[in-house]
Parts: C-alpha cells; sequence; structure tokens
C-alpha cells in the first residue's frame, strides 16, 4: 500500500515496535498519530509522529475520550495496536486484578476502541487495521495462559470481523508474529520471563507486518 498522506494511529508508539511502526511510516510520507499511556511514556514517541496521544486501554473513559477526539478531528485511513502487557508462571499464580488488567489492555481495551472507530474508518478508501496479536494467540504455550488466552480472544475477534468489515472497505490483519525483540518480556505484568531464544529485529518486523497491507 502506498501510505503517503495516510492518517494511521499507532496504539503502543511509545513501545519498540510501535515507535517503529511510526518512523517507517513516516518515511513513507503517512501523517502519524501515536498513543502511551502517560507523558512520561509519549517521550518514547518517535519526533516524527504528528501528534502524541494519550491512552489508557483499561479505562472506558480514557478510550472514549481518544475516540471521540479522532473521530471528530481525523478521518482515520488506518489503525495499528502495537498495545499490551505480558504476564509468566503457572496459571493460578497470577491474581485475579493481574488477570483482569491483562485483559483489559490485551483484549476488552483495544476491541472497544476499534468498535468506536471503525464507521471513522469505514468512510476512507483503503482503510485498515493491523494487529500485532502474536503467535500465542495461535499456539498457547505452557506458563503463559493468560497471555495466551487474552491473544487468542483479541484474534478470535479480529478474525470474525475480517469479513464483517470487509463489506465496509475496512481490511483486518490479525498477525501472529513470533517473538520479537522488543524488550516486552523483560517487563512482565507478573512472573518472570524464561529464557527465549533471539527473536525478531523490530525494524524488520515492523517493516514485514506493514507489507501486508493491501
Amino acid at each position: 500500500m502506498d501510505f503517503s498522506g495516510k492518517n494511521i494511529l499507532v496504539v503502543g508508539a511509545s513501545g519498540v515496535l510501535g515507535a517503529n511502526f511510526v518512523e517507517a511510516l513516516s518515511q513513507a510520507g503517512a501523517n502519524l498519530y501515536g498513543t502511551a499511556t502517560s507523558a512520561e511514556s509519549a517521550q518514547r514517541i518517535p519526533a516524527s509522529a504528528n501528534l502524541k496521544l494519550l491512552l489508557d486501554l483499561t479505562s472506558d473513559e480514557s478510550i472514549t475520550t481518544l475516540a471521540n477526539y479522532l473521530n471528530a478531528e481525523v478521518p482515520l485511513d488506518g489503525v495499528i495496536l502495537s498495545a499490551g502487557v505480558v504476564g509468566f508462571g503457572p496459571a493460578t499464580e497470577a491474581s485475579h486484578d493481574q488477570v483482569e488488567r491483562m485483559n483489559r489492555i490485551n483484549y476488552l481495551g483495544q476491541v472497544r476502541l476499534l468498535n468506536l472507530l471503525k464507521d471513522n474508518l469505514a468512510g476512507r478508501e483503503q482503510a485498515f487495521v493491523l494487529s500485532v496479536t502474536g503467535i500465542v494467540a495461535q499456539t498457547p504455550l505452557p506458563n503463559m495462559s493468560h497471555y495466551s488466552s487474552s491473544k487468542a480472544a483479541l484474534h478470535g475477534f479480529l478474525t470474525a470481523v475480517t469479513r464483517e468489515w470487509r463489506r465496509d472497505g475496512v481490511q483486518v490483519v490479525s498477525s501472529v508474529l513470533g517473538h520479537t525483540e522488543t524488550g516486552l518480556a523483560s517487563r512482565p505484568l507478573f512472573g518472570t520471563a524464561p529464557a527465549f531464544p533471539a527473536g525478531l529485529e523490530p525494524k524488520a518486523a515492523a517493516a514485514e507486518l506493514l507489507a501486508t497491507i493491501n
């Protein structure tokens, strides 16, 4: 796809992979709107982003506020979901609050945001949603049960709406990308990460995923 002039929201633009999306799309001539959870983390969004926005995926008020702003001010051509948290360890060791927070960030909050932005996207030519869902959505792993299930839920939703939204001209891609060296595993919501083999390089991963949009 030619991204020149496209208005694209990158959810999780302060993360390593999200920042690489911003940089790559900026070089391609797109207008970038990047989100972060706090003013502090927003400093990690590349300066090439046209606008930095705050979004807390655990807060319905935050999600609604962002969606209302974008729907009123920005005709969106694309949404990239690159936000998430990870957790490790036996299923029984995570607390209910930890699991609930994970599901709000990885699944419920992202679905809520997409549903609110769908009509905005449907009004544009070649609109798209790209989600960095992860390989665990298709191949759940032991000691990553809650993370795997949150990603599987998101993948299931996106797979289902692929046909629904196609009728309105919105392409939906749920990428089951393998382990990528974003540093996310070193910042788990709970538990301790196992020793992973070397993963994909973030810049290359971002370029590969953007190439799936047509």
